[in-house]
């Protein structure tokens, strides 16, 4: 598959946060904003250093400022619940994908209804990805079959199909033409997206992989597993370059960890990951040791299926019973989590 370069994304600004917790204040009360949704949200994503879309299973995709609590767009036009949201950060569109087999582009000024359609797959739509010039879009479908999509005019451009190859997550890898996507067969595959080939297939889990990460700089993937009673339920660091095994696993949680991401690095802490997972927890890890460094419970959230970066201390978590929840990262004496509010 040729190596990966390693290079740096010039989308620094997403990392700047205005401010911070500090470690001997008092705790906070939770603030409670008017919901985004009126049911289980099912995916959120960043959007700008104010703004995440998020969609749920009321069939919307909705752009909200989460400094202020406030929706400022709600759109409708899936017919089934909406399964994914992808953006790049700073730019002026979004995608979501839905149960009803399809995928939308919307974009915030618009007065009405989506501005593409991508129709094509047989199932659920589970997986989707923009590229990082935003010009083209990865999905894949338990249909077993990834499609690559040119945004502006909406055609299909590649379709690959792998049998039992059910798409859990995909996204593209940051300043390459290289797609890394998960599955209920339990691999994780690297995908040429040029001509969406697979370029590398690393070494089989015991579980089902549910999501995938990439790190800014291009080195590393994560990817998160189902389980139960704290059987699998891990994260598994994954070097790009040196593709023959899992560098690190990361376990604690006790049911299926739904979601992982990569952190910024902030000012005074080691490279970190969080996860979210079905038993309420979100945990910050030790990139480098696997130490787990901070643990919330959010009581009453039902499982946690989507985490979402602001900037290096600021986390979006959404959840199926309680909406989505403001997370800030508290630095001072090692790390803390904090919720701060939710909506």
């Amino acid at each position: 598959m040729g190596k990966l370069q390693s290079r740096l994304n010039s989308s620094t600004s997403r990392y700047r946060p205005d401010d911070r917790v500090e470690e001997n204040s008092p705790v906070k009360k939770v603030q409670q904003y008017s919901p985004a949704h009126a049911d289980a949200v099912t995916s959120v994503a960043a959007l700008t250093a104010d703004l995440c879309v998020s969609g749920g299973k009321d069939k919307t995709v909705v752009v909200y400022n989460w400094r202020s609590g406030t929706v400022l767009r709600r759109f409708v036009g899936h017919e089934r619940e909406v399964t994914k949201v992808a953006c790049v950060f700073e730019s002026n569109r979004f995608f979501s994908a839905s149960r009803d087999k399809t995928v939308m582009m919307w974009e915030p000024h618009r007065n009405s209804g989506p501005s593409q359609h991508f129709p094509g797959h047989d199932l659920v739509v589970t997986g989707l990805a923009v590229s990082p010039d935003s010009s083209q879009l990865c999905t894949g479908s338990r249909d077993n079959t990834l499609c690559k999509w040119d945004v502006e005019t909406g055609q299909c451009l590649r379709r690959a199909a792998i049998s039992r190859n059910l798409v859990t997550h995909v996204c593209w890898v940051p300043a390459e033409p290289y797609v890394i996507q998960t599955s209920e067969d339990k691999t994780i595959r690297l995908w040429d997206s040029r001509e969406l080939q697979v370029a590398h297939t690393f070494p089989g889990k015991q579980y089902i992989q549910t999501y995938c990460d990439v790190s800014q700089d291009g080195r590393y993937c994560l990817s998160s597993s189902n389980g139960f009673g704290g059987e699998g339920c891990e994260a598994t660091l994954w070097d790009l370059r040196q593709t023959r095994g899992r560098v690190r696993e990361y376990k604690g949680h006790i049911q299926t960890t739904a979601s992982c991401v990569f952190l910024p690095k902030g000012l005074d802490w080691s490279p970190v990951i969080a996860t979210s997972s079905h038993d309420c927890m979100v945990k910050v890890w030790n990139q480098d040791t696997g130490a787990c460094l901070a643990t919330l419970c959010l009581d009453g959230s039902g499982p946690l299926v989507s985490l979402a970066v602001c900037d290096y201390s600021t986390l979006l978590c959404a959840s199926f019973n309680s909406g989505i929840h403001l997370l800030r990262i508290n630095s001072r004496k090692g790390l803390a989590l904090q919720e701060m509010a939710k909506f």
